[in-house]
């Protein structure tokens, strides 16, 4: 099969709403700073998003954001995610092909609306997230699309994704179907509590079905149930052709076969805002990883991306990805 993208995506299609936020205001909404709780009550969301600050609005989720960083980049991208048949879900479809990433799964019909993030971003830079999933949980195997994997060189699947059955369901075939047309099939683990939840079942995928794994230093640790990082490196090593694991400040390692490097971060004057920087970085790796750059190079491209993304708010570019790489002769 021919192919046409450098990267096809998989994940919650999630309209993001960003907006700054003080200290108190996350006390005085029980929100928990820094990390993403889950709302089931759509009135809650509502409520939430009333007493906001006034933000944007982009079409969201991590693995879409990722995308958008590939396109960026000047790679071509696809993306494969449940939305519903609501304003909001138009608002996700139209915004996401606008910035260049192919998006066309079926909506949902009858059933939860379109999933939304309420991002409260403090002024350390710390994001704390109220994420109604709405019926983005729900896509399952038969929203899989095999010719837009098929025509992929890698298909990158989101762990946030990984709670329901169905969807564990979908990250195998996803990862058979790039098998099949032999692609490359990548994972992020996401959040520290997705590994918590589904232990088991990631070190299964991740063993049998990932060529590339991404994942912070926390996220890492838990996955393989150590407190020392070089150990969780080498389980990692063992189970996957490559890992990229990032480390904040600390910036990044990578492992590659043999091969090993250790990437620093950019420094930065002023972190505004950390939405989507583990997204950015993603981008920025497999875009190098797809148009066949050196681990090092690859490296540095994530740095790069995740740089600019935390320069200011929200987790999409507001520079060219592409020409700032050009500009580091990367």
């Amino acid at each position: 099969m021919e192919i046409i993208y450098d990267v096809c995506g998989v994940g919650n299609a999630i309209v993001d709403v960003i907006a700054p936020a003080s200290d108190e205001f996350l006390q005085k909404n029980s929100i928990t700073k820094g990390a993403m709780t889950l709302l089931f009550d759509e009135g809650q969301v509502e409520k939430l998003y009333s007493a906001m600050a006034s933000g944007k609005m982009v079409s969201g989720g991590s693995a879409a954001n990722t995308m958008a960083g590939i396109a960026s980049l000047g790679g071509k991208a696809a993306y494969i995610g449940k939305v519903a048949y609501d304003t909001l879900g138009s608002f996700f479809i139209e915004e996401i092909n606008e910035i260049g990433v192919a998006f066309n799964t079926e909506p949902l019909e009858d059933g939860p609306s379109t999933a939304r993030c309420l991002i409260n971003v403090t002024p350390d830079g710390q994001r704390s997230m109220c994420t109604y999933l709405g019926c983005s949980p729900l896509m399952s195997e038969t929203d899989l699309d095999e010719a837009k994997i098929g025509a992929s060189k890698i298909v990158f699947l989101e762990g946030y994704l990984f709670d329901r059955e169905e969807a564990k369901s979908a990250f195998v075939k996803a990862a058979e179907f790039a098998k099949k047309y032999d692609r490359l099939t990548a994972l992020t683990l996401s959040d520290v509590f997705c590994v918590e939840r589904h232990k088991e079942s990631f070190r299964n995928l991740v063993k049998n079905h990932i060529d590339i794994l991404f994942a912070n230093e926390n996220e890492i640790l838990a996955l393989y149930d150590t407190d020392d990082f070089e150990v969780a490196l080498q389980y990692a090593r063992g189970d996957c052709e490559m890992i990229c694991l990032t480390r904040s400040e600390h910036g990044s390692v990578l492992a590659r076969g043999e091969e090993l490097v250790r990437v620093p971060a950019i420094p930065i004057e002023k972190v505004v805002d950390t939405t989507g920087a583990g997204d950015l970085y993603a981008a920025g790796v497999l875009y190098g990883v797809a148009s066949g750059r050196e681990l090092e190079a690859c490296g540095k491209l994530g740095s790069l991306c995740a740089y600019e993304i935390i320069s200011h708010y929200g987790p999409r570019p507001e520079q060219s990805l592409a020409n700032m790489a050009k500009q580091r002769e990367l």
